[in-house]
């Protein structure tokens, strides 16, 4: 599963265990479930559908007199074992079903349970044209993960049921039913065709799904085995482009994993207003439409790739490996998205692996400084959704790394088969893994798996470095920064890893760019890291042109580099691991000299790999010289449209008429990419906001932006959502916020509404109160809605605002949403906003609210008096 489409920084909540968390088992099993068959009919229309579910039930003890399956929001008609009817109760969560006699060991049980769904809240979703939205097709699909079957049929809802499954579906002939396995069987009857979809691998019940809708199918095939693609019948070109490299990521990950495909189809449905960005139920993954991609957008976007790989890849860790309970969710979700970064390699390099590695480093570092630093496993929560974070998926796919460098590509490979060959159709929990690591290579790495999967963290690493020329010593000191609260805590914050330090030393060879003329040779010496400050001596033949703390860069951790400009500047131009570069760029902007600043920018025109060139881009701004705004202009003639949008995004930082006139061609002219047109448009409206100058007035930017709205219609909104964002930092402006009023309204493209719906919160930290007021009163309102996507919208917005009624909202929100996701959200920024508030502001705008309330009553008594007295 993955949904990093719609995550967001959006508090400073410290706690993972809100009130109300505690310890989650499995339950336990009254017997094996072998079988699930859903006979199913649709009254599409009337969003119902009547069921019968037939449970095979094999049960492993005697004397069970009850029955309890999860069955929520439905009408249970009738329950049958065998041919014989039985009583039961329903309370509208769990179904128990009294037996006429106790269950006897290996005695299967076939309960047959006749039921009814009407309007279902989760689990199974209608989609369909309305007045508002009135071309929106015609859809229904599931979403089981993590306990939402149980919405759509009656179960055992937990992961560590596994059974085979069997659906037959009878929708309207126009319609097409996809499900997993295999389609053993079509029938038409009447004006309806009934399909009857066999799956004969065992999963669980959250991974049983069904995606009805009128598709165009787009066939494929990987070693005979069909590769269908089911999208809207005007998107064919779209899939090609977006999905067409599946069969080479079949066979990519069958070697990887060291297992045959296991299913016998792989199909991908994409559908309307999916809650997720994908889900990889069983051989039949349902992705959002909106990673479709035109032409234009496959310029500079691997997301939907990076989608495409993810999913895939559950096929072996999630649906052929099955997580025995929710706490060890990484093992599938971590190695999905390190699979992102396996095809990385695989496909475009190692540098292109190694940025994306860094990037999904990143992602976890901002989740475990802005909301809470959580274990990896832990089975303390709410509800399971809520483990599904940056911990599950980016600092796993970290740990999953980690392991791969200290076993080594060779030995990795061997462990993975070996764990996906001896756990395949089973369940797995944590320590199935180390004991797979351990038989395949001999090694135990329970040492890694203490320090970075059950307890929470990562080393944050400050390394200095001199130089003694008359003894010929090199001394580099590492302290771990992450410690530094009581002396105790600080010892067990602290971590212990054997960590390679690099000397470089370069030579000139013949050739003729700098970079081809330069040979480097990288002196390696693994040091052990445990102290909270050690420092190491070296003897060198000669001092080093620079030094590579942590070479190769394979532990997650966090690095600020003391060294001098000379040796940053010989690592940023020399060292052979880009993402030791970038540490370098980011050190040389620290000094904030001009010695940096003119190795920024050479290195915006040497460096050979566009990551790195973003990532100076970054730094270059950071250096306030104008020698900054030169080298970053001439960025935006780079070939590579990410170091373009990172050079937009830079001179956006620097408040002129001269930076505003160096993007404004991009917003007029284009782009011939989405997102670098999109940057700039944000871009001249953020200048226009904090500028000093007579020029450019906002009024200017405004009235581009304006511009933008009515003519750049293009991919999910993309550029339209830029000129929003852009309306956003006007924050005192009355024409930005009603512009961005305009298009939350019911009817506007959702990702453009969604975008304007989230700009709200920017926009009102600097609006008067009676816009304030207006602003408070739509966020209301839009927080009745029930779409997903809505309600973290709203989150968003209301989280960036310090007024009370923005509490009230969340409260409200949190207590009514049926989404787990929502009602953390909602919580944590409750536990923002009072924190900037502060609790004298706080008492203060709550007596001011409490004031206001007692007029409006006083006011509303007296007209009810005057109307008694009126009508005696």
């Amino acid at each position: 599963m993955l949904y990093s489409y719609f995550d967001s920084d959006s508090n400073d909540s410290k706690s993972f265990e809100l009130p109300g968390a505690r310890p989650h088992y499995n339950p336990d099993r009254p017997g094996q479930v072998e079988h699930i068959f859903l006979d199913l009919v649709f009254d599409i229309p009337a969003q119902s559908f009547q069921g019968t579910c037939t449970i095979t039930l094999n049960p492993i003890r005697s004397g069970i007199n009850t029955l309890t399956l999860d069955a929520v929001d439905m009408e249970i008609n009738q329950v049958k074992i065998g041919k014989h009817e039985v009583d039961f109760d329903h309370d509208g969560q769990q179904l128990q079903i009294h037996l006429n006699q106790p269950t006897e060991v290996n005695q299967t049980l076939k309960i047959a349970i006749d039921y009814t769904v009407d309007h279902p809240q989760r689990g199974l979703y209608f989609i369909g044209p309305n007045s508002d939205y009135p071309d929106k097709p015609i859809q229904v699909w599931t979403q089981g993960e993590d306990e939402d079957s149980r919405f759509w049929f009656p179960c055992f809802d937990y992961p560590g049921q596994l059974a085979t499954s069997e659906i037959k579906v009878r929708v309207p002939q126009e319609f097409l039913a996809i499900a997993n396995g295999e389609l053993i069987a079509t029938k038409t009857k009447g004006d309806d065709q009934i399909y009857h979809w066999l799956q004969k691998q065992v999963h669980p019940s959250y991974l049983i799904t069904l995606a009805v809708g009128k598709f165009a199918e787009i066939k494929d095939e990987y070693n005979q085995i069909p590769v269908v693609y089911y999208v809207e019948k005007n998107r064919q070109e779209d899939a090609q482009r977006s999905m067409g490299k599946t069969p080479a990521m079949i066979e990519f990950l069958s070697q990887t994993f060291g297992y045959d495909y296991p299913y016998p189809k792989y199909a991908q449905v994409c559908v309307e207003d999916f809650i997720f960005g994908g889900m990889e139920n069983t051989s039949t993954t349902l992705l959002t439409d909106r990673c479709l991609l035109d032409e234009r957008a496959t310029v500079d976007n691997r997301n939907t790739e990076s989608l495409v790989v993810h999913e895939l890849a559950h096929q072996w860790f999630g649906d052929l490996v099955v997580i025995a309970h929710w706490s060890h969710a990484w093992i599938k979700e971590g190695m999905a998205t390190y699979s992102e970064v396996l095809w990385t390699e695989h496909e475009y390099g190692a540098d292109e692996a190694a940025y994306y590695r860094l990037n999904e480093a990143r992602s976890y570092f901002s989740e475990d400084s802005s909301r809470y630093s959580r274990p990896i496993v832990t089975h303390v929560y709410r509800e399971a959704i809520e483990l599904y974070d940056r911990h599950l998926y980016q600092k796993g796919a970290c740990v999953y790394h980690m392991i791969r460098a200290e076993l080594g590509d060779e030995l990795f490979a061997k462990a993975i088969h070996t764990f996906v060959q001896d756990n395949a159709h089973k369940t797995v929990e944590t320590v199935d893994l180390l004991r797979a690591i351990e038989k395949a290579t001999g090694r135990n790495l329970l040492f890694l798996f203490d320090q970075y999967v059950y307890r929470g963290g990562h080393p944050k690493y400050k390394v200095s470095y001199s130089w003694d020329n008359d003894s010929k010593i090199a001394k580099v000191t590492i302290k771990q920064t992450q410690a530094k609260d009581s002396e105790k805590l600080s010892e067990a914050n602290l971590f212990n890893l054997k960590i390679p330090i690099g000397f470089g030393y370069t030579k000139k060879s013949k050739g003729k760019s700098k970079k081809k003329s330069t040979e480097v040779d990288l002196k390696t010496v693994t040091v052990q890291v445990s102290d909270r400050e050690q420092s190491f001596y070296f003897p060198l033949e000669e001092k080093p042109n620079f030094i590579s703390f942590d070479v190769g860069n394979n532990f997650l951790k966090t690095v600020t580099l003391d060294y001098p400009v000379a040796e940053l500047k010989a690592q940023l131009q020399f060292d052979p691991d880009p993402i030791s570069r970038i540490y370098a760029a980011q050190a040389l902007a620290k000094k904030g000299n001009l010695a940096s600043a003119k190795a920024l920018g050479e290195a915006m025109v040497s460096e050979p790999f566009w990551g790195v060139r973003v990532e100076v881009a970054k730094q270059l701004v950071k250096v306030k010289l104008d020698q900054s705004f030169d080298g970053l202009v001439a960025g935006l003639k780079d070939e590579n449209p990410r170091v373009r949008r990172a050079v937009v995004n830079a001179l956006a930082e620097i408040h002129t008429a001269a930076s505003y006139q160096a993007i404004k061609p991009l917003v007029e002219n284009g782009d011939p990419s989405y997102y670098v047109e999109a940057s700039a448009i944000q871009a001249i409206a953020k200048i226009a906001a904090g500028n000093t100058e007579d020029e450019p007035t906002e009024a200017e930017a405004i009235a581009l932006l304006e511009m933008v709205l009515q003519e750049r219609a293009g991919w999910n909104e993309v550029v339209r959502s830029g000129a929003i964002s852009g309306l956003s930092q006007m924050k005192t402006s009355e024409m930005a916020l009603n512009l961005i009023w305009k298009y939350t309204a019911n009817g506007v493209p959702q990702a453009l509404r969604l975008n304007a719906i989230s700009s709200l919160g920017r926009i009102s930290t600097g609006q008067n109160n009676i816009n304030l007021e207006r602003i408070i009163q739509r966020l209301e309102e839009l927080a009745k809605e029930d779409f997903f996507l809505t309600q973290i919208s709203v989150v968003t917005a209301l989280s960036q605002m310090e007024t009370p009624k923005a509490i009230a909202i969340l409260n409200d929100l949190a207590e009514h949403t049926m989404d787990g996701r929502v009602r953390r959200r909602a919580e944590e920024a409750v536990q923002k906003i009072q924190k900037n508030l502060g609790s004298d502001k706080a008492i203060k705008q709550l007596r001011e609210e409490l004031d206001k309330m007692k007029k409006e009553n006083q006011e509303l008594r007296s007209r009810l008096e005057n109307l008694e007295a009126k009508t005696k």
